[in-house]
């Protein structure tokens, strides 16, 4: 499902929606049943981004079309540069769901997905100077100083239990 069209054109987006847990169920009691007898066609109203709430219907279209514009071309320009095609939509559906690649990439994922490296690593480094700082309040908290003050959204750790 792309939204482009929809956004392009004003128009709803329209699907199915499958219920997967009646179809199980169905197959699991050994009942036969047609294809779309789970499916219900559902419709997604697209609502203008905040930002644009204030432009009218056509401007904001117009907005749509450049950015679908600027992706188009910088991904021809990416494409020239490295030399790899488009496979087209036929040859997209030619290929089985669950093939996986012939080469897959190894890298690990991201420990926090952000827009750019810069903020990713901003990202980092807010939490390290926030697990510094929980360690610190939590050795002095256990040295039996009493008047830590833990950051917001952490916890004091609990202290050893003392039996009567």
């Amino acid at each position: 499902m792309h939204a482009a069209r929809a956004l392009l054109e004003g128009k709803p987006l329209e699907g199915l929606w499958f219920d997967r847990t009646q179809e199980y169920g169905a197959r699991h009691r050994g009942e036969e049943y047609e294809r779309d007898r789970f499916a219900t066609r559902e419709t997604v109203t697209l609502s203008p981004l905040p930002c644009w709430e204030h432009l009218s219907p056509e401007d904001q279209k117009e907005n749509v079309a450049e950015l679908v514009r600027e992706i188009e071309e910088e991904a021809a320009a990416q494409r020239e540069a490295t030399g790899k095609t488009v496979l087209g939509r036929a040859e997209v559906l030619k290929q089985h769901p669950h093939q996986r690649p012939n080469r897959p990439k190894k890298s690990y994922a991201s420990l926090v997905h952000a827009a750019s490296r810069k903020v990713r690593l901003a990202l980092y480094e807010g939490y390290r100077v926030f697990v510094a700082a929980y360690r610190e309040a939590a050795d002095r908290w256990r040295a039996g100083e009493r008047g830590v003050i833990f950051s917001v959204g952490s916890f004091p750790p609990a202290l050893p239990f003392v039996g009567g």
